[in-house]
């Protein structure tokens, strides 16, 4: 992809400190939390009676993106909410970041300014401070690490290994859109490749490329489960696709599940997608993945307090070991509930 603007800044012309001050000399610190941002050898974080939340991810180019259709500053802002959505899924606050990337000579002064755009858009809009990290050169393209740092009451933390037998199962939102939004994105490129002047065709597909291009961590989730004084016995947030994250929760708190196919949300455009595509929109579901959505589950007792709120959706229960991972489908047979990944939707 070639990232030259009207005008193009070699990042040799700074070199590695001055890259880092031209990117990070606007930064603006607003957690009570951040003693020292970028600038000194380590930040300094006061966390006071509250326990720290640290989880880090890498992205690297031509594995998890594609910046043949990722724009820079939308990739930004992906890289930052992904570590943030594994904070809120322990029931707690982000509150620091910090962000090392690599990357090769074909990046300008200017692309690197957009991807940092995109960085501190999602800081700004998660009230996170973005305190320090490193670069350095690359051989084989960008390479992005961002580790997120938060906190919660002891009391507050929910971990994986908390379900229980005849717990609910829920999820919030919807699931499938960003498998499907790569879908489309994929189409087009292999279109382009065969003829560049056809121009991509996206009409009418906004929220499921969006749901691919630009997720959001679910804060507001977390924010209506305390408003409603309910803490989830268990939690994940959904990276990898519905059954990895179900067979997460139920091996680390040694349960079954029941799983109803009828129950698992699906926007229209995420189904009518996957049948243009001559995929099975449940499939899409279950091994799809990076939908960053919430998987929780709730005591039976909570229930009267969420049975009719739209923000998530009841997919199943919480079983003993012996009755097994089990999905009921719409006919409702019943299937063995199995991980099985991204080949299982590319075999299809």
């Amino acid at each position: 992809m070639d990232f030259d603007n009207t005008e193009r800044t070699e990042l040799s012309q700074l070199g590695e400190f001055g890259l880092i001050k031209h990117l990070t000399q606007h930064i603006e610190l607003t957690q009570q939390s951040t003693i020292k941002g970028v600038g000194d050898d380590a930040a300094v974080i006061d966390n006071k009676d509250l326990q720290t939340v640290v989880s880090t991810d890498m992205l690297v180019e031509g594995v998890h993106f594609d910046l043949t259709y990722v724009p820079l500053k939308h990739l930004g802002y992906k890289s930052i909410v992904v570590n943030l959505s594994d904070i809120y899924a322990m029931n707690a606050q982000p509150a620091q970041v910090v962000v090392s990337f690599a990357l090769s000579s074909r990046f300008s002064l200017e692309a690197v300014e957009e991807l940092y755009a995109g960085m501190l858009m999602a800081c700004k809009k998660y009230n996170v401070d973005l305190v320090g990290g490193d670069t350095t050169s690359s051989l084989s393209g960008l390479v992005i690490s961002i580790t997120a740092i938060g906190s919660a009451k002891k009391e507050d933390l929910v971990f994986r290994d908390g379900a229980k037998e005849s717990n609910l199962l829920c999820v919030s939102g919807d699931l499938g859109g960003a498998y499907m939004g790569l879908q489309i994105l994929e189409r087009e490129k292999a279109v382009f490749k065969d003829n560049p002047k056809l121009q991509p065709d996206l009409e009418g597909k906004d929220y499921i490329l969006e749901r691919q291009l630009k997720p959001e961590a679910r804060k507001d989730i977390i924010e209506l489960l305390k408003g409603l004084e309910i803490k989830p016995t268990s939690m994940i947030d959904v990276s990898d696709g519905l059954s990895s994250e179900i067979l997460h929760l139920c091996t680390q708190s040694n349960v079954g599940v029941e799983l109803y196919e009828e129950k698992i949300p699906i926007d229209p455009l995420t189904y009518d997608t996957a049948r243009e595509f001559n995929l099975d929109p449940t499939m899409c579901t279950l091994s799809g993945g990076e939908d960053y959505e919430l998987l929780f589950t709730i005591d039976i007792g909570d229930y009267n307090k969420i049975k009719n709120l739209p923000d998530f959706s009841i997919i199943g229960h919480i079983t003993n070991t012996a009755k097994g991972l089990n999905m009921v489908s719409k006919s409702g047979s019943v299937h063995e509930l199995k991980a099985q990944g991204w080949n299982a939707l590319l075999k299809r």
